[in-house]
């Protein structure tokens, strides 16, 4: 099978590497792509713009792509899916109109009402003024979500009601709501269309600092499984949420095809959504796929044929998968580039924002650099090894968490 992946971070070089793995990949072109991708065994392209789709679908057709998977939120938004199908080719994400689940918080917030999907409470504010109305009826502590597309960082979570104020008048379009408090899970679920297939749970870590200090980030870190984690919730998650949700969209004329993502808080009443995404999470993808024993190629495939209902069960490994981001100096607000990476040719050491300069050497590219990935026997021992990888890593300016799911080794993450 000769496959098109499109993007060139962190989740699309775990793409990559379990796409190069299966034995039906023929040929795996990524556009971007970036230079971790390119050292696994990928070709290549960076002569399109991603988020054109008439430019992705015309270089799957220049290929003959078999398959296209679209890695990030932005051309699934732009409707790049939508190309893909017009030309007869198998395409692995949702349509623009069905990715508008991650597009605008509003309308995700509209099917889960209509789907009578549990989430937070919540109101679409467009002036400060209905800003200022959502604030003082929720009270501390403030969610305020930008209502687009935000790379993973237009969400803010504060006491503070000045810098909640502020937040909200800095975007466009807000969505205030309730807080939710509880552990976090993410869950991501394939679907063709009609059927939906869950993958393992896992928890990352949004926060830059130990300890969940700091500024939201694109995520700092991801452990799968959740040893904690109830046996019944991957099923309570699919029938109070996923298939309702499939249900609406499928209603409303725009079936879901692709991987949702969904984002929970584990409250005292029961799951409830904080977000949906339309694509796999970066860096939760990195521990999930690491312990995915099933062939990823065809797996995709089967979705995007509409034919998962006629494959196998997934099967995994045994143990446990960590990672550890490192990103720049700077990161989240304003990161710093161009610096020399030493170390990150080891297995286990995924890029994510690196670029080649023009003297071979390997330098930053972005805020979040690179993924340090270890499975192990038990989430301790995974953790050790992922450290040990970040040990071996390094650029000026190098900052990563010292405690990704060190909480759940020591068994004090429980869910209410």
């Amino acid at each position: 099978m000769r496959t098109l992946l499109v993007g060139g971070g962190g989740r699309e070089h775990a793409l990559a590497q379990g796409l190069l793995a299966d034995p039906t990949t023929e040929q795996l072109i990524v556009t971007p792509g970036n230079p971790g991708i390119a050292a696994a065994g990928a070709e290549l392209r960076d002569d399109i713009t991603s988020t054109e789709p008439a430019a992705v679908a015309g270089l799957a057709v220049e290929i003959g792509a078999d398959l296209v998977i679209i890695g990030p939120e932005a051309p699934l938004v732009a409707g790049v899916a939508d190309a893909v199908r017009a030309k007869g080719i198998a395409c692995f994400g949702p349509s623009a109109a069905a990715a508008q689940l991650e597009g605008s918080k509003a309308f995700a917030k509209q099917v889960m009402a209509a789907a009578n999907v549990p989430t937070a409470r919540s109101y679409a504010c467009a002036d400060a003024d209905s800003a200022a109305a959502a604030l003082d009826d929720f009270g501390p502590p403030y969610v305020v979500k930008d209502d687009g597309l935000a790379a993973g960082k237009g969400v803010l979570v504060t006491t503070d009601r000045a810098a909640a104020a502020a937040h909200a008048a800095a975007c466009h379009q807000v969505v205030i709501e309730e807080y939710l408090d509880g552990p976090e899970v993410s869950l991501f679920v394939l679907c063709d269309g009609e059927h939906a297939l869950p993958l393992l749970p896992a928890q990352d870590f949004k926060r830059l600092g130990d300890g969940d200090a700091g500024p939201n980030t694109g995520g700092m870190g991801a452990y799968a499984p959740l040893p904690w984690a109830p046996s019944t919730l991957v099923e309570e998650v699919m029938t109070s949420v996923v298939r309702p949700t499939l249900a609406e969209l499928a209603r409303r004329g725009t079936p879901y095809t692709g991987v949702l993502y969904v984002g929970l808080a584990l409250t005292a009443a029961g799951p409830r959504v904080v977000e949906f995404n339309c694509r796999f999470g970066d860096p939760e993808t990195q521990v999930v796929l690491a312990l995915l024993e099933t062939p990823l190629a065809g797996l995709l495939y089967a979705a995007a044929t509409g034919r998962l209902a006629e494959h196998p069960p997934l099967r995994w490994r045994s143990g446990a998968a960590v990672t550890v981001v490192l990103a720049a100096a700077g990161y989240p607000a304003s990161p710093t580039t161009g610096d020399v990476i030493e170390g990150a040719d080891r297995p286990g050491v995924l890029h994510a924002g690196t670029r080649s300069a023009d003297d071979g050497s390997l330098v930053t590219a972005g805020g979040r650099v690179l993924c340090a990935t270890a499975t192990g026997a038990d989430l301790a021992g995974a953790r050790d090894a992922a450290y040990q990888l970040v040990g071996q890593v390094s650029f000026a300016g190098a900052q990563h968490r010292g405690d990704i799911a060190l909480a759940a080794v020591r068994g004090e993450v429980r869910a209410p």
